[in-house]
């Protein structure tokens, strides 16, 4: 390729394995970076990882939706047509960006070339933003905002390894914006040291033509400045540009900086403001009002620095344009290097900033412009050197439009970031409080119905107002606590607000009769403080919510009808967030109250365990989780504890039935393991016959555990759920190794139960994954301190829940906790008795004797009769139908039980026998007898029990 003015010479970075290349191989596979790549590119390298970009990445984001006719295409268009006619015939491609990477215009100085490229490529609208394509010229230019290059292997990608570019942000010169990004592409092998000569050149004639775009008042304003920088800033030891103090200021600093000048652009005299940066240094502001030759009146602003400097030049423009119907000389601005001109924030309302730059060559001539050098020094030649540069300009009148226009639309973008994060009632109207103070109040008390903060609609909030918040400056001021019901009276602004709809202002509460005779004693007080006030509906989907009133104390101006303005419409940006959280409030109040509705109330009394339970709702949302206690035959008890996926109110419902059903497969006396697989099909069932609900897969997690007191023994099975926590008398703390089964609802595969003998005294704790899993801790270090939690063998049930709460459980849950802890205890072995008898109908009777000893021992004599009869039919029924071996066994607890086993599967029927009939009134005596009977299997047989009440023992 070769370029005007110069021949190519290849850069030799990008090949044979040494320089970028090899810098950025070691970059991709995590090695540390040798010293040679260039600061800018390996902070490039490092934004482009950590976004995680691949350096493979093929196709590039494309948009259609670009403004075609944008002000940088119109004034980019006739330059980038005379580069092409310059650059025709070599492998230069030509691209102006907008400032979001957005490529909007191409030429090439071969036609070819174009065709090389990707389809996509070959038109406007690809983006070529860092964020998404990696190092490159047009993203790094955006991200350095200033004149790069990039060459070979410094690109990230390696679809451009091959391919150099230089790329100069193009800029607004009155606004300082970025309006885009003018580049310059070519081949990796060929370099030119005039490119960046020719690029400048070309950037300033594109900001030329945007000069040309702004509005005459703009323009005039600008060239009286300068025609008169060389005599206004006598004493000045040192000032400087914000584009000299942007390199190194924090972009708060710059903010405070240009919103300090626009407020004494709104004073509209000559002035001087200390602006104190968030380092401690210190800068000096200088107003001074001018006039341009056309007449418009203005005020420039300057940045002051103390301190020696050596002299300077500014750039002033030699080339003037004349605006039509304008009687002055217009100035268009023209640099080369070209001015740089920084905003200080692309906010709307934001006056227009310009800043001119240093280090100018006294001449510069070229196709896109020629510029002149003026100095500025004091003709006396022992006069100290100075600078100026120019911070902003502005009308005084529209400086304080704008002003407060802005700070309105700042406060109102706050409020959109700060109002509504929760979906707590309480908490959204204190965000509305802190956002208005203190930029729009120095006071603020919101009042909300109580109907409100429970979730529901008021009736009348007029008669129903509470004090919800109230925020200010200060805690001395007598308004009614939070919590204290407020009446208004009909007359005050707070009432005529609610009934009209509308904001009321008040700016003068001395004069405001209805407010006066509301509370005379409060009052009194309050007038020695606020002076006026904005009483505002808080109305949302036509509910009336409540009242925000705003007051001001320090700020001598009342309100006025701006500030009505911004009021309601905070206040109405609030209402919905309020709105949002009380339909959230109501939802989550009706499933939290099914939630609980559906859980135990009262646990049963027995004696096989001591138990303890809590449940503990998310903040979010309420989930699935349950727990149950269910006394079973033969002074056993069943533990379950279970955990429905998903939120909301089908979660809940799912709960019930999981729950509802569960209960009932433990009371057929299954064991755990068919526990599960029932509620494995019937939440398989669930789910396929309710598709509509478009919910998804229904899944649940579950364990089941049954603990028989006469052995000590404890049988458990789990469907997908986190093992139980197990506490020995001696305080050890230990997970036992379940075998992990499927979660509920998946199908077609096994449970398996396990069992493990708890010595009396032993705790068993069940628990759902929202006790153990959260977003922000590991499970092993949860898992540590549920040990150290549970390692106390002293405490009862009930202190192990709240210790394991308030030590474990996370501060704000994201899900539900269930909780259910578990004390054993052992049945005392001189209340069980059983025997051993062969299938013999005549030791029927020797069964019967022993059992009437054994009842007369315990004091059952009362009893006695029932059993016998109870005794005489199961075993009778257990000779002619069952199979031996035979065991009676009697247990003496809150109630008789009488149980019968033998070692067949054959299932006892009751039925109402004939009056002809000569047998099958056995088991219908027994039921008669008992106050409950049944029959629960075993690996080999069946055991079939009655249980007596003791009442009349």
């Amino acid at each position: 390729m070769v370029l005007t003015g110069g021949k190519p010479t290849p850069t030799g970075h990008a090949t044979g394995g040494t320089g970028p290349a090899r810098s950025r191989e070691r970059f991709l596979q995590g090695e540390p970076v040798e010293a040679g790549v260039r600061t800018s590119i390996l902070s490039s390298w490092q934004r482009s990882r950590s976004l995680g970009l691949s350096p493979n990445q093929a196709d590039l984001p494309f948009r259609d939706d670009f403004d075609r006719d944008a002000r940088i295409v119109r004034a980019a268009v006739p330059v980038l047509d005379r580069l092409q006619a310059r650059f025709a015939g070599s492998k230069m491609n030509i691209s102006v960006a907008d400032a979001s990477g957005t490529v909007l215009l191409r030429r090439f100085g071969e036609a070819s070339l174009a065709r090389s490229l990707p389809a996509f490529q070959r038109v406007p609208g690809f983006v070529f933003a860092e964020r998404v394509a990696g190092t490159n010229g047009i993203g790094l230019a955006l991200a350095e905002r200033q004149l790069i290059r990039v060459h070979g292997a410094e690109h990230f990608a390696e679809r451009s390894q091959r391919s150099a570019c230089r790329a100069l942000p193009v800029r607004d010169p009155l606004s300082g914006r970025i309006e885009g990004v003018l580049c310059f592409g070519y081949p990796s092998s060929t370099e030119d040291p005039e490119l960046a000569i020719t690029i400048r050149k070309a950037a300033q004639a594109i900001e030329r033509r945007l000069l040309r775009q702004s509005s005459a008042r703009e323009r005039a304003l600008l060239r009286a400045y300068l025609d008169t920088g060389a005599t206004t800033s006598a004493g000045l030891h040192h000032t400087v540009g914000v584009d000299e103090l942007a390199l190194e200021l924090h972009p708060r600093d710059r903010a405070v900086l240009t919103e300090k000048a626009a407020e004494l652009i709104s004073r509209g005299q000559r002035a001087a403001a200390v602006v104190c940066l968030f380092d401690g240094r210190r800068v000096t502001l200088v107003s001074r009002p001018m006039r341009s030759g056309s007449g418009v009146e203005g005020v420039a602003i300057e940045a002051v620095l103390p301190g020696p400097a050596p002299r300077e030049p500014l750039a002033v423009p030699t080339q003037v344009d004349v605006s039509p119907g304008s009687s002055g000389r217009l100035a268009v601005v023209t640099a080369v290097p070209p001015p740089r001109f920084v905003p200080a924030a692309a906010a709307p309302g934001r006056l227009p900033v310009a800043t001119l730059s240093r280090n100018l060559p006294d001449v510069a001539h070229g196709p896109f412009g020629t510029v002149g050098r003026v100095d500025v020094a004091d003709d006396h030649p022992d006069a100290p050197s100075r600078t100026r540069g120019l911070v902003m300009v502005g009308e005084p009148r529209v400086g304080t439009y704008a002003l407060a226009a802005r700070r309105r639309l700042e406060l109102l973008s706050e409020a959109s970031a700060r109002i509504g994060t929760t979906l707590d009632v309480r908490r959204t109207a204190q965000e509305l409080a802190e956002t208005a103070v203190p930029r729009l109040a120095d006071f603020v008390t919101i009042d909300l119905p109580e109907a409100v903060l429970r979730g529901e609609e008021s009736a009348d909030p007029r008669t129903d107002l509470h004090r919800t918040v109230v925020h200010g400056i200060s805690d001395d001021l007598p308004f009614s606590p939070v919590g204290k019901q407020v009446d208004f009276g009909p007359t005050t602004p707070q009432i005529r607000c609610l009934t009209s709809g509308q904001a009321v202002l008040e700016p003068d509460l001395k004069a405001a009769a209805g407010w006066l005779a509301q509370d005379p004693e409060h009052t009194e007080r309050l007038l020695t403080e606020v002076h006026s006030l904005i009483a505002v509906p808080l109305v949302a989907r036509g509910v009336i919510l409540g009242i925000a009133s705003f007051y001001r104390a320090q700020d001598p101006a009342p309100f006025g009808d701006d500030d009505r303005s911004l009021g309601l419409e905070l206040a109405s940006r609030a209402a919905l967030s309020i709105d949002n959280a009380r339909r959230y409030t109501r939802e989550r109040t009706m499933v939290l109250t099914l939630q609980r509705s559906l859980l135990p109330h009262d646990l049963p009394d027995q004696d096989a365990v001591e138990i303890a339970h809590r449940y503990l709702p998310a903040e979010s949302d309420v989930g699935g989780d349950w727990y149950d206690v269910i006394p079973l035959s033969g002074t056993r008890i069943g533990l379950f504890v279970g955990d429905v996926v998903g939120h909301g109110m089908l979660s809940a419902a799912t709960m019930g039935q999981l729950r509802t059903a569960a209960r009932s497969f433990a009371e057929l006396d299954f064991p755990p393991d068919e526990v599960l697989t029932h509620l494995d099909n019937l939440v398989g069932r669930l789910d396929r016959e309710e598709p509509a609900a478009g919910a998804g897969v229904i899944g649940a997690t579950c364990l089941y555990a049954v603990y028989d007191p006469t052995s000590q023994q404890c049988t458990m099975a789990r469907a997908g759920h986190p093992p139980p926590a197990l506490v020995r008398p001696d305080g050890t703390v230990s997970f036992p190794d379940l075998p992990a089964g499927p979660p509920l609802g998946l199908g077609g595969l096994p449970f398996e139960s396990a069992e493990i003998h708890l010595p009396e005294g032993s705790r068993l704790l069940l628990y759902t994954d929202g006790l153990i899993e959260d977003r922000q801790r590991d499970v092993d270090v949860v898992l540590d301190q549920l040990r150290g939690a549970l390692a106390h063998p002293e405490q009862t049930p009930e202190q192990t829940c709240q210790t394991v709460l308030e030590t474990v459980a996370p501060a704000h849950p994201c899900d539900d906790i269930a909780l259910l802890v578990a004390r054993t205890h052992a049945m005392d072995p001189r209340r069980i008795a059983a025997w051993d008898l062969p299938a013999d109908p005549a030791r029927v009777s020797e069964v019967r004797a022993a059992a009437l000893r054994q009842l007369a021992d315990w004091g059952l004599d009362e009893a006695a009769f029932a059993a016998e009869l109870m005794l005489s039919e199961l075993v009778t029924n257990a000779i002619r139908h069952g199979a031996g071996p035979i065991r009676v066994r009697l247990l003496h607890g809150r109630t008789l039980i009488c149980e019968v086993s033998d070692a067949s599967n054959t299932a006892p029927h009751l039925r109402r026998a004939a009056s002809t009939d000569e047998g099958g009134r056995g088991l219908f005596l027994v039921a008669q007898l008992a106050q409950s009977w049944g029959t629960r299997y075993l690996p080999e047989g069946k055991v079939i029990w009655a249980e007596c009440g003791l009442d009349a023992a």
